[in-house]
């Protein structure tokens, strides 16, 4: 079986062989839906075992840090 590997971006492949053969073709697609439908980004950068994912309406964005966790709400948290 011969492997060839094409780096350059192309819409047609041809493949001219005297006997039968098997062509696959791949493309790389899109990577699944983006996170939220609205399209808004989270930030998880600062985030610790038990964070809780919240809206941060200032900065627009999904956000998990170490400040908002189930501990903060449980133990005297404001909700």
């Amino acid at each position: 079986m011969t492997s060839v590997n094409i780096t350059t971006t192309e819409n047609t492949v041809t493949v001219n062989e005297g006997d039968t053969t098997v062509v696959t073709v791949a493309t790389q697609g899109p990577q699944g839906p983006s996170f939220a439908s609205s399209g808004t980004t989270m930030n998880d950068d600062s985030r610790v075992d038990g964070s809780v994912v919240f809206f941060d309406q200032s900065s627009g964005m999904f956000k998990a840090d170490a400040t908002t966790t189930k501990l903060t709400l449980v133990n005297g948290g404001n909700f």
